[in-house]
């Protein structure tokens, strides 16, 4: 395992962090926490909006090693100051322990939470009044929001670290990165096997492209080989799913001749099989009327061949209809892919695969209008979230945003 300067906060992060969001039970947070300590993992994630995570945490660092890793937790922007410092400690209660490493504001996904997060008595205000009292030591953010946005919260220069998506086949927030590097601030890569295009499973023309590497290793050493990332998140749900990362966890130098022709030929089967279809990630199509996020599912169809990309957006489509979501802003170019609205989920404490969950149907463009929706049968939600291209805008009960 590898070790990299967490920017200002001068914490040496291991190059592959612990995310705990997909703990289903303390026995599995045990193991999967003892798992990743023994291979060199010194820092956890976890957030008061992951369900009962920061509680498995807590207990299975008191279990397991009498030595804790580095923490962070993160907490809702949308808080008043006093309600964000009852929080703080209601959750360094659950993680067991007097002060943490880290607090990020959870979610700063659009222009109207950066401003409720920066009033005078917002939760930025709350968090650094805790951090003054020795509670926290270092406070970052995460977003899901655009890259305009991203950089306005950079500019504030307020915060220490930053949580932001970047890979390989999504690597629009390249100014985001350069930015906080300039800021010396610690860069903390969110879920770059599965926001970075559900690289676990990928598609077999993917996967040639990519030999003799696999999708999510070449991506992994397409992070690592960047010095100006620190750490990138885990969000293993067992043991296992820890082993393809700890396989290259020494592999942080520059990219090898033979990485380099992979990428170079990943390149070039993208070109052939889309042509001019393919997305560049210019962005060009956004706003879009409809408020579909174009991009993201374009960029998803780049990993794909033409032919499966027809079929997923057809089972998806089909698959909307059967939860009750409407296609009314469907145009004939685009119907698979163009709906208006999207599953909202309330409870993120399980993937929506995984479990049966109340769902609302959003069929306008913030959670004020969504409307109450008992959860179909699971098995039509199952075909709905493998369908892989798409992404579900999704909000914790604060009315925390994320994807």
């Amino acid at each position: 395992m590898r070790y990299r300067r967490f920017g200002q906060t001068e914490l040496e992060l291991s190059v592959f962090s612990l995310g705990t969001m997909r703990f289903s039970s303390q026995e599995v947070a045990e193991a999967t926490v003892a798992a990743a300590l023994a291979q060199g993992i010194n820092h956890l994630e976890t957030a008061r909006g992951y369900g009962e995570s920061e509680r498995f945490v807590g207990q299975a660092l008191g279990r397991t090693t009498p030595q804790r890793p580095y923490l962070t937790t993160k907490l809702s922007p949308l808080l008043d100051g006093p309600t964000l410092g009852q929080q703080l400690r209601e959750s360094l209660s659950r993680l067991q322990v007097d002060s943490i490493d880290c607090v990020a504001l959870h979610g700063i996904n659009r222009p109207e939470h950066l401003a409720t997060a920066l009033a005078p008595e917002g939760a930025l205000a709350g968090l650094e009044a805790m951090r003054d009292l020795g509670l926290v030591r270092h406070i970052g953010f995460s977003s899901h929001g655009s890259l305009e946005l991203i950089l306005q919260i950079l500019e504030t220069r307020r915060f220490a670290f930053a949580n932001l998506h970047y890979y390989y086949f999504f690597q629009r927030h390249g100014a985001a990165i350069a930015l906080a590097q300039a800021l010396d601030m610690g860069i903390f890569i969110i879920s770059p096997t599965d926001k970075g295009g559900q690289l676990y499973a990928p598609p077999k023309t993917l996967s040639e492209a990519c030999a003799p590497f696999s999708p999510q290793s070449l991506n992994y050493r397409f992070l690592l080989s960047d010095p100006r990332i620190t750490t990138l998140s885990l969000g293993a749900a067992c043991p296992e799913e820890l082993d393809a990362a700890i396989a290259i966890a020494d592999a942080d130098g520059p990219l090898s001749p033979t990485e380099q022709e992979a990428l170079a030929r990943l390149e070039a089967q993208q070109h052939r099989a889309l042509g001019s279809d393919r997305c560049s990630q210019c962005y060009a199509c956004l706003p879009c009327p409809e408020n579909i996020q174009i991009p993201e599912v374009l960029r998803l169809r780049n990993l794909r061949s033409p032919m499966t990309w027809l079929l997923l957006a057809n089972i998806a489509t089909k698959c909307l209809r059967m939860l009750g979501i409407g296609s009314q802003g469907a145009r004939p170019t685009t119907a698979p892919i163009a709906v208006t609205a999207y599953p909202v989920v309330q409870n993120r404490s399980r993937s929506l695969a995984s479990c049966e969950i109340p769902i609302s149907v959003c069929k306008g463009r913030s959670s004020g209008d969504c409307g109450a929706a008992p959860a179909r049968d699971v098995t039509r939600l199952n075909l709905l979230s493998q369908t892989s291209f798409l992404r579900f805008s999704t909000h914790s009960v604060e009315g925390n945003y994320m994807h």
